[in-house]
């Protein structure tokens, strides 16, 4: 899958968590790839994220380590 859907998809899925109360929003946007999006998605997001992390959100970036 290209990496621009990956990271829209990611992106979209913080925006989603970042309106939501709490100080977890990062663990719940890493909970959300971890139960539904496959290991190779995954793994291709964190291999985008190590390459050129500048199109993640701030939140996207955050989540990374907790995939």
């Amino acid at each position: 899958m290209p990496h621009e859907k990956l990271t829209r998809m990611a992106n979209q899925i913080a925006t989603f968590f970042a309106t939501q109360p709490g100080a977890d929003q990062a663990e719940r946007v890493a909970a959300h790839l971890n139960d539904f999006w496959g290991p190779e998605m995954r793994a291709e997001l964190k291999a985008h994220a190590a390459e050129d992390d500048s199109d993640l959100s701030p939140l996207v970036k955050e989540a990374i380590p907790l995939i």
